[in-house]
């Protein structure tokens, strides 16, 4: 295959061989399949901000440190030194976000390299050693939608307990690999604690896997845990082993949480959108 123009630079400096194959294109990034060496990797290739289809960066952005005090104020003043600081702060946040988790042993691709806006790390692939395909490719049957909802659950508490929310969590952003589920593409992850919208991303994150998981197992449309798990956080109760139970616990409070009861009224009205959804699918 003939080597895109964005990973010439990598091919310069020895750290890929040889590009096989596009692998995906994606709504911030397109993939390819390359050689490094004797390996088989990933090269993620970063789309410029002008022709991303991500447009909602100002709630994830919310609460990223830059340690630069000049290219902070570049960023605040919108220069076009700020505008390429901000794209490359956007940039290096997944690469950050990836070693964070594995870290935290939360299974992720192992990043290799990152160079020129191209991140290069783990193939993450099947049985066959082919590239594993995505949740939204399978069918699980009803026991494997509830083993595979149980193990992100526990993978979304060892990314909070990290202090780290997806923020776009579903069934296209999980692999389904020969050594279990791989999440992947974290550019608009998020810092729990400095981002004033955490709890209601994390929230979207847990509903998107309630409604898609609930298509096979309709009983996962009753659990609540993304607002356990949250009420855990904020009481500094969250750990990684910590067992949960899919309800919450109300504590009293003086007066109403207006937004909280509207987050959960559209948590409800979307899980009750995918119950009649799987209801239509077994009729028809």
């Amino acid at each position: 295959m003939k080597i895109p123009k964005r990973i010439e630079p990598l091919v310069e400096e020895g750290l890929v061989d040889e590009v096989i194959c596009q692998l995906m294109s994606g709504k911030e990034a397109m993939v390819y399949v390359v050689r490094c060496g004797h390996d088989i990797r990933c090269a993620k290739v970063y789309k410029e901000a002008g022709t991303r289809s991500f447009r909602k960066s100002v709630h994830y952005t919310e609460g990223r440190k830059v340690k630069n005090s000049r290219r902070t104020r570049a960023m605040e003043k919108g220069t076009r030194y700020g505008r390429q600081a901000k794209e490359d702060a956007w940039q290096s946040v997944e690469v950050d976000s990836l070693c964070r988790l594995a870290a935290a042993g939360v299974r992720v691709p192992q990043p290799y390299n990152f160079f020129e806006g191209v991140l290069l790390m783990e193939l993450v692939t099947d049985g066959n050693g082919d590239a594993a395909p995505r949740l939204n490719d399978l069918v699980p049957t009803t026991e494997r939608a509830r083993e595979y909802h149980r193990t992100l659950i526990r993978q979304v508490v060892r990314m909070l307990h990290a202090g780290i929310v997806h923020g776009d969590l579903s069934e296209y952003n999980v692999l389904a690999g020969s050594a279990g589920l791989v999440i992947i593409d974290l550019p608009q992850a998020i810092d729990a604690a400095g981002n004033n919208s955490a709890r209601s991303i994390l929230l979207r994150d847990m509903d998107n896997l309630a409604a898609y998981f609930g298509r096979f197992d309709p009983e996962l449309l009753t659990n609540d845990y993304g607002r356990e798990i949250w009420s855990l956080y904020q009481r500094g109760q969250l750990r990684p082993d910590i067992a949960l139970t899919g309800r919450v616990v109300e504590h009293s409070r003086n007066n109403a949480d207006v937004v909280d009861v509207m987050q959960v009224m559209d948590i409800v009205l979307k899980k009750e959108a995918a119950w009649q959804r799987y209801k239509r699918e077994m009729r028809g």
